[in-house]
């Protein structure tokens, strides 16, 4: 079960976000065009969720290598410098993330010692400003399963993971 969790946990979560997000713009559309009326709760609901969406797919595309980077120099190098590399990239990454991680809790903690609630749903925005530090911790996480793999595979001399390529 562990196995298939670290393996689609995004994926699950995005499907979550995204059928949440397309059936309430959906409602939220017809109930304009056809009763001409709206809620302001649809329109919150839609915003958070695709919140959720993008930080959870950055998180996504951390573990599969999707986010962009200049590769040029990769082609040039032996496979060792390219590992070396990739492991470099990733720490820069790893503290970049656990510095944002820290920093996003300032917003939550604000909200939550405030008690501020969302207009429409008058649900606490805790909830809502948590995708920050869940994304975050989700890409640390990632990161550091990467860089795990990557030593190993720098260890045994295997090639290193290079992710999906859309394009060649």
């Amino acid at each position: 079960m562990l196995k298939a969790l670290n393996k689609n946990a995004e994926r699950w979560a995005l499907l979550v976000f995204y059928t949440l997000l397309v059936v309430t713009m959906a409602v939220e559309v017809i109930r304009r065009e056809v009763f001409s009326y709206s809620s302001i709760w649809g329109e919150e609901i839609v915003r958070y969720s695709f919140i959720y969406l993008a930080w959870i797919g950055a998180a996504a595309a951390v573990r599969e290598r999707g986010h962009i980077r200049i590769d040029v120099i990769f082609n040039y190098v032996s496979p060792r410098v390219k590992s070396l590399l990739y492991i470099f990239g990733d720490l820069v990454m790893l503290l970049i993330a656990v510095l944002a991680f820290w920093w996003s809790f300032e917003t939550v903690s604000v909200s939550w010692k405030f008690g501020s609630v969302s207009h429409g749903l008058r649900v606490s925005m805790v909830w809502f400003l948590m995708a920050v530090p869940l994304g975050f911790g989700l890409m640390m996480l990632r990161l550091v399963q990467s860089l795990i793999r990557d030593v190993a595979d720098l260890r045994s001399g295997r090639p290193v993971y290079e992710g999906e390529r859309l394009f060649d």
